[in-house]
Parts: structure tokens; C-alpha cells; sequence
């Protein structure tokens, strides 16, 4: 019994000397970190270069944001510290997909800014408060964000943005390239004339062309979109910019906006008398006016804005221009926004991207008409738009439709989803009353997301013989006819679209088309490869001889990226590991096989394998949703053998998860 007490005792020793220089060492990173300003950049800089790849992930943001120009000269990345703040940010069970430093980067610093601007409290913010809540921060974050996501409701924060932070809004016009409304924004509320103001000068006065908005809200639409591209006017909107020019001038500007005049308010500002001072002398009448009329007295219109928040700019400065928006996308598109934005189309020639989601399926009028004015800005040799994403339409047949209307598209996304109710839609006389059915396109990616119970592949098999410059293609969800097979689709694409780089089928039964995929695999040169799933070994006599032969046409010295994830690899995983054996060697540097009820011991004989084979380039290598809580000692020890020659992407499971199981084991 003594000599087990003696024999624990020097065995507590020996970990507690063992443990004591890394003791020592962060303490001094943690010194370092405490003491940065008195040491300096400097003295940070002259340290070997060991000791400072260690340093990174004890830094701060601002230190490392600091330290970062001088390292990457030297050749020297800091993605070690930017990832270990983005862990500690989503917590430890999230696989993190950031490659470059960079990107690493801009979501640290845009996950805080909006945290820290907003007063939005979290943990990781909570833990360094001491840090982030300063100028100092706010200031370098905004150096590096290009997104800034402006949420109405919180007034107070956007109102100190207009006064006590104008340094800091004037950093943003700089470096802010997309701008996200994700709240729904008024026109007649005074405390939102903050973030009106905000907006006006990220996108009119900054470099601000991509605008997204999350609301639907026709008359918020028709502001963000009034001069800034388009030439049409929304007379509600005109209304109330006259009645906001009334507020800055009622006895000159209530006559100039008064009904049947058609110069625009931003003519008819008074520069003669300061906006601010006006606006709080007349606040109390037009607070009365206002609730006689029922109508706002809020100023809208930007130039008014401008005057009203910045009063030191003076006559001098002039009317502010409207600044263009090139990208434009609106996840929340209801029927009135989709009419509005039919009569803004025609004459929106800067537009080059345009995004349309809704949450419910678009009435086919309603799409017509929005084709109709697709039409118009195509017909104008001054248009600009090459990318649509629309969605949810009622039937794959307007996709022809949308084509046709604008035919000068390089990149197309629709996402259709069938009407349970109302009357069915005759596809016939939409796939052949276009005279020009069989003109060629200039498409160069094409994505098509299909829920429905069965879909004509006729309508994508058209549409794809005419595309013969398509480079990327993504379908999801094809369901056809019972008894039908996925091979007319194949063959159309070995046949018509050998310019392919990137082929992504996903929740498309494959099972009973391996001689289709092999020939074309074995005439395209693929750089990106998706097989998500695709029930690729479903019914197969013998899978592990299939996905042998899958394998050996996917040696394509082009191909870097490949998934075959939900595809219920199981124990068969282990023959993935000879796309790196023989003379012709894979060349694949991203492989993605998540959700194939991968068990320890499989994912074990498939890293030793792999281990033996070392693939040419380091390999990342995605394993999230594999039950690796089946046996944690068997899976470590394989992640461990994976570590030296893959970046691996992992993420918590619960086998308990009787679902999860099942479905992955389907």
C-alpha cells in the first residue's frame, strides 16, 4: 500500500515538472498580451520565429491585427490566432471551413463589430470586454469588414454613429462594400432617421454597390433603390421626400412639392438656412400636422438627410449624388416588392447581380409579368445584368421563360417548388412556343433546385444542349417518373457541355447510371466534383467493385475538390484511399465525406492507408456527422494518423440520436 501511495506521488511529480515549463510559458503570452503596449510591435517581431507561431493565439484582436502586416512580410501567417478567436466565438463543436488568413480574419472582425457596435452581448465578449469595448477596436475592425449589417431597431447605436462616431462612419464609407438590412426599416418613424442617414452615406457618399435586404417592405425597397441606378420614381415615396422638405422649409418647399409638380424634393432645398435648426423649430407644428393629416413629416429624402445630420457641410457642398447598386438581393420578396421592382427593372442598367427569394411560391402572373420587364432592360443595349437567382417558382417551365426574356445571362439560379393547390400548369406550350428555342446561350454556371414528385427532364436536357460554354452546374432534387433513369441527363451533359469544371448533383438517385458517370468523367476535365446524396452504391451486387471503378476515373489530374458525402459509404470508405496508390495519382487537395456512417474502426484503416499512400497535397478532409463517439479512443487515434498530412474537419455526434443514426444509416 506504500509503496502504491510512493509510486502515485513520484508519478505526480514527474507530470508536474513535466507541466511546468508550459506553465511558464503562457504565462509569459499572457504577460505579452497584458503588457503589448509597453513592449511594442517591436520587441513581438524579434522573438524567434517558433516562440511567436506560439504567441498568436494568446494575442488579442487589435495586437494581432497589429502584428499581422509585419509578419505576413516576413512570410509569416497569423490564421492560427484568427481561428483560435473564431473557436472560442462558435465553440468547439463547430467545424471551421476558413482556409486562408484572410477569411479568418474578416469573420472575426465582422462576428465582433457587429457585437461590440451593437451592444449584443456575448460570451467571447464578454471575456475580453476589456479590449473590444474602445475606439481602438471598432476602428481596426472597420478597416477590415467590407459587410456592415445595419439593424434598425437598435436606434441608439446608429444615432452615435451620426454624431459622437462620425470618424468612424467616415472609415466605414471607405472600406464598406455590402450593406445587409435585416430589420424591418420605416419611413415615418423619427427614430429611424439614423439609419436612413447611414445609409445614405454608405451608399451614396461611400463605395457601397452591393445591397442586401431581409424585409418586405415595398416602400423601404423603393427608398433604398430611389436614383441609385434606376430612373423610375414611386409617387408614395415622392410624396413623403415633399413632406420631408417641408419639414426642413414650409414656406418655400410646400409650395414647390405641392401635387402636379414634377421636379424631384432634393431640387427644391432651401441652402440659405440651416437644416438642423429647422427641423427642431418646426418639430412641434409638424408633430401636429402629422396627426391631422395621418401622413409623416419625416425627412427621406438623402440629400435632406445629409443637410439635417451633417449642418457643418454648408451651402458649399452641394447635392449629394446617388451612388449605384450593382448587386442587389432581397431574401424576403413578396408579390408587391416583385411588382415594384418590375417597374424599377427597365431603366436599372448598372444592375449586374440580381437575387429574388421568397418564402412562399411566386404566382406564375406575377413571374410573367417580372419576365415582361426582364425583357425591356435586356432590350437596351445600356444593361448590364448577367447573374439571376430567383426563387420559388411554381414550375420548372419558366425557366425557358426567364431565358428568353434575358438571353445575355452568364449565370442563372432558380429554385422551383410545386403548387399543392390551384390549377396544374400546361408545361407543354412553355417549352416550344419560343421562336427562339433553340438559340444558344451564353450561360456559364447554371443552378436548379427542383421539390417536386416528379419532374420532365426534357425542360433541363433543352436548356443544357444550348449552353455549350457552361463551366458550372449544380441540380438538386430531380425526381423523375417511376421506372425512369438519370442517364438522358448524363449522356446530354458528355455530349453538349464538355467545357464543365464543376459538376455538383445532389438528392439525384445515381444508383443505376456507373457506365453513364464513368464516360463522362472520362471526356470532361473536372476541377470540382459533387456527388451529395446521390445513392451512389444503393442496390449495388457488390459496392466496394463499384466504387473501385468510380475511383479509377476520378484520378483526373485537374479535379482538387471531391464529395461523396450522404452517400452511406460505411466501411467501403477504405477504397477511397486509392485514389492516391499507383503511377497516375489523384491530385485532390479538398475531400469531403461527411454523413456516411463512417464507424472508428473504417475511418482507422482508411487513415493507415492513407498514411502508407501520402497523397501529394495536404488534404482537407471532412468527417463531420460520423459517429466517432461509437469508440472516441479507435476515432482520436485515427485523427491523430490523419493530422500529419490532412487539415481535418470535425464536428460533435450523439450516437443516442436515434434519428441521426438512422438517417445516416438509410
Amino acid at each position: 500500500m506504500k509503496k502504491t501511495t510512493k509510486k502515485k506521488k513520484k508519478e505526480e511529480k514527474q507530470n508536474r515538472t513535466a507541466m511546468e515549463p508550459d506553465r511558464l510559458e503562457k504565462q509569459c503570452f499572457h504577460a505579452v498580451r497584458k503588457h503589448f503596449a509597453v513592449l511594442g510591435t517591436e520587441a513581438v517581431l524579434d522573438l524567434p520565429t517558433p516562440l511567436i507561431k506560439d504567441l498568436l493565439p494568446h494575442l488579442t484582436v487589435c495586437q494581432l491585427d497589429e502584428v499581422q502586416p509585419a509578419l505576413n512580410r516576413r512570410g509569416l501567417s497569423t490564421y492560427s490566432g484568427w481561428f483560435e478567436i473564431l473557436q472560442d466565438l462558435v465553440g468547439p463543436s463547430r467545424a471551421l471551413d476558413f482556409r486562408t488568413e484572410e477569411e479568418a480574419k474578416h469573420e472575426v472582425m465582422l462576428r465582433l463589430f457587429t457585437s461590440v457596435f451593437y451592444r449584443l452581448r456575448n460570451s467571447y465578449v464578454l471575456k475580453n470586454s476589456i479590449h473590444l469595448n474602445t475606439n481602438s477596436f471598432l476602428t481596426a475592425a472597420a478597416k477590415s469588414v467590407h459587410h456592415f449589417i445595419l439593424i434598425p431597431c437598435i436606434h441608439q447605436a446608429l444615432q452615435a454613429l451620426t454624431w459622437d462616431q462620425q470618424p468612424l462612419l467616415a472609415l466605414l464609407e471607405k472600406h464598406i462594400r455590402s450593406v445587409h438590412v435585416n430589420h424591418f426599416l420605416s419611413l415615418t418613424e423619427n427614430k429611424t432617421q439614423g439609419a436612413l442617414y447611414v445609409l445614405h452615406r454608405l451608399l451614396d457618399h461611400g463605395v457601397t454597390t452591393n445591397l442586401v435586404v431581409s424585409i418586405d417592405c415595398p416602400l423601404a425597397l423603393a427608398w433604398l433603390l430611389h436614383g441609385r441606378g434606376s430612373q423610375y420614381v414611386n409617387l408614395e415615396l415622392k410624396k413623403l421626400m415633399c413632406w420631408g422638405s417641408q419639414t426642413l422649409s414650409p414656406s418655400e418647399d410646400a409650395v414647390r412639392c405641392s401635387p402636379g409638380d414634377e421636379s424631384t424634393p432634393s431640387d427644391n432645398l432651401s441652402d440659405h438656412v440651416s437644416p438642423c435648426k429647422r427641423a427642431k423649430l418646426y418639430s412641434e407644428s409638424l408633430e401636429e400636422e402629422e396627426d391631422k393629416s395621418g401622413v409623416s413629416s419625416v425627412a427621406v429624402d438623402p440629400h435632406v438627410l445629409c443637410h439635417t445630420f451633417n449642418p457643418c457641410a454648408g451651402p458649399s457642398a452641394g447635392t449629394c449624388t446617388f451612388g449605384q447598386i450593382t448587386h442587389l438581393e432581397i431574401r424576403t420578396c413578396g408579390p408587391d416588392s416583385l411588382n415594384g421592382l418590375g417597374f424599377t427593372l427597365p431603366t436599372f442598367f448598372c444592375l449586374q447581380s440580381l437575387t429574388l427569394h421568397s418564402k412562399s411560391i411566386f404566382r406564375e402572373s406575377d413571374v410573367l409579368d417580372f419576365a415582361g420587364a426582364l425583357k425591356q432592360l435586356s432590350d437596351s443595349s445600356c444593361s448590364s445584368l448577367v447573374h439571376l437567382n430567383i426563387g420559388l417558382l411554381p414550375h420548372i417551365g419558366l425557366m425557358k421563360t426567364l431565358l428568353n426574356a434575358s438571353p445575355r445571362l452568364t449565370s442563372l439560379y432558380v429554385e422551383f417548388q410545386t403548387v399543392m393547390w390551384g390549377p396544374q400548369f400546361n408545361l407543354d406550350h412553355l417549352g416550344t412556343a419560343e421562336p427562339d428555342i433553340s438559340a444558344e446561350l451564353p450561360l456559364e454556371k447554371l443552378t436548379v433546385k427542383v421539390t417536386q414528385l416528379q419532374t420532365d427532364p426534357h425542360f433541363l436536357t433543352s436548356v443544357l444542349r444550348r449552353c455549350p460554354y457552361l463551366t458550372s452546374l449544380h441540380i438538386a432534387g430531380m425526381r423523375l417518373p417511376t421506372g425512369s433513369s438519370q442517364s438522358h441527363l448524363l449522356s446530354t451533359l458528355s455530349e453538349s457541355n464538355r467545357c464543365l469544371k464543376a459538376l455538383n448533383l445532389e438528392d439525384i438517385k445515381l444508383c443505376d447510371c456507373l457506365p453513364d458517370i464513368l464516360k463522362l468523367l472520362r471526356g470532361c476535365m473536372l476541377e470540382e466534383l459533387y456527388f451529395i446524396d446521390c445513392r451512389l452504391l444503393e442496390r449495388c451486387i457488390n459496392p466496394k467493385k463499384s466504387l473501385l471503378e468510380l475511383v479509377a476515373v476520378l484520378k483526373i489530374p485537374s479535379l482538387h475538390t471531391l464529395s461523396l458525402a450522404q452517400n452511406r459509404l460505411a466501411r467501403n470508405v477504405c477504397v477511397l484511399a486509392e485514389l492516391f496508390s499507383g503511377s497516375s495519382q489523384s491530385s485532390l487537395k479538398q475531400l469531403d465525406i461527411k454523413s456516411n456512417f463512417i464507424r472508428p474502426a473504417d475511418l482507422l484503416e482508411f487513415a493507415e492507408r492513407l498514411r502508407d499512400l501520402q497523397p501529394p497535397h495536404r488534404l482537407t478532409l471532412d468527417l463531420r456527422k460520423n459517429p466517432g463517439d461509437r469508440d472516441p479512443d479507435i476515432w482520436n487515434t485515427a485523427l491523430q494518423t490523419l493530422q500529419p498530412f490532412s487539415l481535418v474537419l470535425v464536428e460533435g455526434w450523439k450516437s443516442n440520436d436515434t434519428m441521426v443514426d438512422h438517417i445516416s444509416n438509410m
